[in-house]
């Protein structure tokens, strides 16, 4: 159903550049309701900060492979996301992950050698470049207002990331962590639709860990979180169903007949 990404850049991102008050010293955001890049996603990675107000509206589920990451389930099928329509604009309420909402902007190493991060944009992205329309992103030579905030998002953005690798990690030191599968019967086929590819919080060893550990995971505050997960996995359904309506649910394939004795 989902697994890490794998290329150089991370998803959305086509290219990125390092901010500079020479070489974008006329540089402008310009307003957008609409986020295309999003329309094919189905599963957006997502940090432990936002377990709990994301939970309400989209299942959280953990990506497979050794470098598990959570990510908001916007779709249960490639390329369906059933929050946005086609041109990228939001169909009603939904949880838009702090991902999402950081695009074309983010923090990277320039040198490899270096811990240092720089301020980088996508420069394909169509809300920044040069002309009239848009907030500044420099003012007299200095980062403007915007940017300064910008820059406080993408860092607050960088440790919430830093802090979700750590649970992950405490996940899968207590083997918490296991594939996961999602059976949905409909009336439309005889035979359940199954979702694989993906892992969850296995319950039985939640119940299953020792005073101590349980004692710990609450007070650290990974309990909720754990909770909050579990809980969410209830909207599988709902978002088939999103998905059926739309008109891009998954095709039935018939049963194979019964073979016929002679």
């Amino acid at each position: 159903m989902a697994s890490a990404p794998v290329n150089t850049l991370p998803i959305f991102y086509n290219d990125l550049l390092p901010l500079s008050s020479v070489d974008h010293i006329d540089h402008k955001v310009k307003p957008a309701d609409a986020a295309p890049f999003l329309v094919s996603q189905h599963a957006v990675p997502l940090t432990i900060d936002e377990f709990v107000p994301a939970q309400r509206f989209a299942p959280i589920i953990f990506s497979a492979g050794a470098d598990s990451v959570p990510l908001l389930l916007m779709g249960l099928n490639e390329g369906v996301n059933i929050f946005v329509d086609d041109e990228g604009k939001l169909r009603g309420p939904a949880y838009v992950p702090a991902y999402v909402r950081r695009y074309p902007w983010m923090l990277a190493k320039l040198r490899p050698e270096s811990d240092e991060l720089s301020l980088c944009f996508d420069p394909t992205s169509p809300t920044i470049g040069a002309g009239e329309e848009g907030q500044p992103l420099f003012v007299d030579g200095k980062p403007s207002e915007l940017t300064q905030g910008v820059l406080k998002f993408c860092e607050d953005f960088e440790q919430a990331a830093a802090r979700t690798g750590q649970f992950v990690k405490d996940l899968q030191e207590m083997d918490l962590l296991m594939d996961g599968e999602v059976s949905i019967q409909t009336p439309i086929a005889e035979q359940p639709f199954v979702y694989r590819g993906f892992k969850m919080i296995n319950e039985e060893k939640l119940r299953d860990l020792r005073g101590d550990q349980l004692r710990k995971i609450n007070q650290n505050g990974m309990l909720p979180l754990i909770y909050a997960h579990l809980f969410s996995l209830q909207l599988m359904r709902e978002i088939f169903e999103g998905q059926v309506g739309q008109g891009k649910g998954p095709i039935a394939v018939p049963a194979a007949p019964e073979p016929v004795e002679a």
